[in-house]
Parts: structure tokens; sequence; C-alpha cells
């Protein structure tokens, strides 16, 4: 072991000395490698410098070039900048020259521009004065020819106008709702007749004044009212609604109807029809006049399966019931109802209140077509006395003015005498000078008629049986006939059948010439209705091309009698 001990020792002794050693040729070999480094990095910042050097040559040598052809480019661009802008300029100083002639341009437009607008003024207010003496002159010409004014009125679409019976197809229901009746201007109807695989054919109708569906009752009395003053100038007027049952003619002439009733409220004044707007207007044209000179008798009848029914007469009981009459002519040739009763008027309220009464006695029944539709055809007359003295009537103002004070001194007395004969005869017989004023007396009758007839009908549309369809039967018989009346006149037959219905036989003397006439056409604008209302058209004008000759003035006073 010792021996062992001493052998490890002399080896450790020689691996100390080995490492001594090696040890020592690391240190030599850090400080080479320090050395080697070193040496690297100065070599690496000499190439550095000299990269950097060389770069710095080659951007310096770049930027010359890139400035060089910089300056070139900003002078170029510098350059086609002044250019543009002088171009510029010359269109900037252009465009404002343009704009100032524009400018002037534009006055001198505006200046012709407003004179156009003065001379179109100009023009329309001629053109309107134009129109209106071409209708006075028109008016003038069909006074003197004796022709039929006739108006023409479109209702809108209303509801019923969609239901087109039980068993039809809906695209057929949306056609017979499709509008077909215009009112292309004031005086013209355009119709559009249209059959499956046809081409449509535009129909057009002439007509005094044309009324589209949107125009008021006041438009429509504007148009009326002028006849009336003839009324109180000595003639007879006679103004009738014609047309196919639901087509409005009821509503133009008396109004709105509520649940079948009609009503004269002054609540719905606007829509009052021209009946009671007639009546308003002739009594304030009275009011204008001389007390007592005038007064007014109404009557109302209707035309009732070829039967003249009066509307107006009363019981022993004072309660108003239908009673028929009977129409005859007179040994002058004119139409008179015998025992027909004329209630005394004095102002618009109570002339209503009569008509009222009378249209609850007036045949209704609904049909397919109008749920309200008149069975008959209503004639109410307005019979004007004028009071004058001598040969007074139709004399001037002035001269008027001369009979003035025997007129006051009569008006007390007069109209109660016309009212009572009895106390007619008792006042003349106590008073000499009363008689001598009485005596002079003379008294004119103008009437006014004004006549909404039944409407015409399809039996197939309207759907009608049993007794509506008799009545039916006599409706479209009696306004055949008046047609026929109206034929026969304008061919100037010798021979008119104002007989061949009860309706034409007391239409007669307004029919045949004895009164201004009047013919108001009431059509519906739908498809459904297309027929009718071109039977309407083709009535109405045939009704414009009667000549009936002048309409004869009442000058001829009548001495007055005693009712």
């Amino acid at each position: 072991k010792e021996e062992r001990i001493v052998v490890l020792e002399t080896e450790n002794a020689l691996l100390h000395l080995k490492l001594a050693e090696y040890q020592g040729l690391a240190g030599r070999s850090t400080n080479e490698v320090l050395q080697l480094y070193a040496a690297h990095g100065q070599q690496m910042k000499l190439q550095r410098s000299s990269a950097v050097t060389q770069l710095h040559g080659a951007i310096k040598k770049r930027l010359k070039q890139d400035l060089k052809s910089l300056r070139s480019f900003a002078l170029e661009l510098s350059k086609d900048f002044q250019r543009q802008s002088k171009t510029c300029l010359y269109q900037v100083l252009a465009a404002v020259q343009g704009i100032q002639l524009q400018n002037e341009a534009m006055q001198m437009f505006q200046i012709k521009a407003f004179d156009l607008e003065q001379c179109l003024q100009e023009v329309t207010e001629r053109y309107e004065k134009e129109k209106q003496k071409r209708k006075a002159l028109h008016n003038n010409l069909i006074e003197l020819r004796g022709n039929i004014r006739v108006h023409c009125r479109i209702r809108p679409l209303l509801p019923f106008d969609d239901s087109a019976g039980h068993s039809v197809s809906q695209d057929r229901r949306r056609n017979f709702s499709e509008k077909v009746a215009y009112a292309a201007d004031d005086e013209t109807v355009l119709v559009k007749c249209s059959r499956p695989g046809h081409a449509s054919v535009n129909k057009t109708f002439q007509f005094e004044r044309v009324y589209n569906d949107l125009e008021s009752q006041d438009a429509v009395f504007a148009d009326v009212a002028p006849l009336l003053t003839s009324l109180l100038d000595g003639y007879n007027v006679c103004i009738m609604a014609y047309g196919q049952t639901g087509s409005g003619k009821t509503y133009t002439m008396l109004g709105p109807q509520f649940d079948g009733n009609l009503t004269f409220s002054i609540e719905e004044e606007s829509e009052l029809g021209i009946i009671p707007r007639a009546t308003q207007e002739v009594f304030r044209l009275i009011s204008e006049k001389p007390p007592g000179s005038y007064w007014v008798e109404v009557s109302v009848v209707e035309v009732y399966n070829n039967e003249i029914f009066d509307l107006l007469a009363k019981d022993s009981y004072g309660k108003v019931f239908g009673i028929k009459r009977d129409v005859v002519t007179t040994r002058e040739g004119k139409s008179d109802v015998p025992l027909l009763t004329h209630e005394t008027v004095e102002n618009a309220s109570e002339f209503l209140h009569l008509v009222n009464k009378g249209l609850q006695l007036r045949v209704t029944h609904p049909t397919l077509v109008h749920a309200h539709s008149s069975r008959s055809h209503l004639v109410v007359t307005l019979t004007i006395t004028t009071v004058v003295f001598g040969d007074n009537f139709g004399t001037s103002w002035e001269d008027e003015q001369t009979s003035q004070r025997l007129n006051k001194e009569a008006s007390c007395t007069f109209p109660q005498k016309m009212r009572d004969s009895k106390s007619t005869s008792s006042s003349r017989a106590s008073s000499p000078v009363q008689l001598e004023v009485t005596e002079k007396m003379k008294q004119v009758k103008t009437r006014l008629q004004l006549v909404d007839l039944a409407g015409s009908e399809c039996v197939g549309m309207s759907g009608v049986t049993g007794a509506a369809l008799r009545e039916t039967s006599f409706i479209n018989r009696s306004l055949s006939a008046l047609a026929d009346v109206l034929g026969a006149i304008a061919e100037q037959r010798s021979h008119v059948p104002y007989r061949n219905s009860k309706l034409t036989h007391l239409l007669q003397d307004s029919v045949g010439g004895d009164a201004k006439l009047l013919v108001m056409l009431c059509i519906s604008p739908g498809q459904k209705y297309l027929t009718e209302s071109l039977q309407s058209l083709g009535f109405g004008t045939r009704a414009r091309q009667v000549q009936r000759g002048q309409v004869k003035k009442k000058t001829f006073p009548v001495p007055s009698k005693g009712k």
C-alpha cells in the first residue's frame, strides 16, 4: 500500500506538471485568440470604412443626378403650370364673358317672357270675353231657333258600380267598374267604347255645358240661374233631368237622399239640387220687385204607369194623398190638368214643405242598379202670376215706377182676392175706388216646370220582376214617346204624337216651344252602364238639333178673375 501511495503521488505530481503545462498553453492560445480578434476587428473596420466611403460616393453621385433631374423636372413643371394657368385664366375670362352674355340674354328672355305673359294674360282675357260673347250669341241663337239647351253631368263612380249581379267573374267585375266617360272640356263628353277583340273607339258628344264628376251643385245651378230671370220677363221655363236609373237625376234636381228620404236642411245647403235652389232664386228675384205685384202657386204631380197623380190633393180631413187626374188639351191647343191642386206659397220654405209632402207619396222601388229607384216622373210646377195695370207688362222699370202707387194700393187686397173670392166680392162692393183699381188690373201667368224623369232601365241589368217590371215597361215607353215627340218636331212633321203618353201630353207646352227648355243629361261613367250612357248622350244630341222657333213672350195680359 505504501508503495502504491508513492506511485500514486508520483503520478499526481506528473499530472500537476502536465496541468501547469497545459494551462500555460491555454493562456498563450487565449492571447493569440484575442490578438486574432483584435486583428480581425481592425480588418473589419478597415473594410467598413472603405465600403462606407464607396457607398457615400455612390450616394452622393446618385443624389447629384437625382437633384439635377428633379431640377429639370421642376422647371418643366413650373413652365407647364404657367402655361396651364394662362390657359385657365383665358378660359375663366371667356367663361365670365359668356356668363355676362348669357345674363344679358337671360334678361332679354325675361323681358320677352314678361311681355309674353302679359300678352298671354291679355289674350286669355280676350278669349274669356270672346267665349262669353260666343256663349251669349249661342244662347241668342238657341233662343231664336227655339233649340233645346242640353247640359250633361257625369256623376262619380259609386260603391254600387262594382256590383254586377250574382254570377259574374272577377275580371268582368273589374271591367264594369272601369271609367269610360269623361268630360274632355266644359262642352265635350269623351266616351271610350271598347269590345273584346276590337280596338277601342273614342266617341265625342258636344253640349252647351258639360260637368265632370268633381263639379258641385253650385256649379250646376250657376248655369241654370240665368233662365229663371226669364220667368219674370214673361217666358215659361222648363228644366228636366234625363238619364238612366242611378245616374244622379234626383240628386241633381232635388239633392241627397238619406235612407230613401230627401232633405232640404240648411246644414246641407251646398248639396241642395236645382228645384230648391231655383225656388230660392225665384223668391229672391220677386223680393226685388214692387210688393204685391207677384205671387206664386205650386203644384206637384207624378206620372206613374202612364197615369197622372196629384200629390198635393187632400181628403176631407186635410190629409195629403195622391188623386188620379187627367190631362186635356184646351181650345187654345194648350195642355191642362183639370182640378189640379195649386197651393199658394209666400216663400221658399213653404214651397219646400209642400214638395216634401208630395215626395212622400212618390213611388220608389229598389233594384239591382239603385236602392231607391224612382218609379215615376215627377213634375213640380211654379206658376207665377204677375199683376199689371193695362198693358204695362214688359215695359221698362221707369214705366213700372209710374204704376207702383196703384200696385201698393192693391197689394193688400189683390192676393187675398185670389185666395178668397168671398172677401174680394165684399171689398169690391164696399169701395168704388177699389173696384176701379181692380178692373184696371191684369194678370199674366208664367210657369216654371221642374221635371225629374224616371230613369230608363235595362231589365236584365235592374233585375226587376212583377209589378216593378210593369213599371219599367211604362217608364221606357214614356221616355220613348218623349224621344218620338222630339224627333217629330226636329223633322217638322205635321203631326206631333204628344198623346202617345201622358208624360208628353203633360209637357206638351214646354216641349213644343212655349217654354225655354233645358235638358240636364245625367250619365254614369262606368263600363257597366256604357250602353245606357250612349243612349242618353244620343238623346241629348238629337234634342240639341230640335228647332222649335222662337219662344213667345207672355205679353198678352188677361183680365183677372177670381178663383
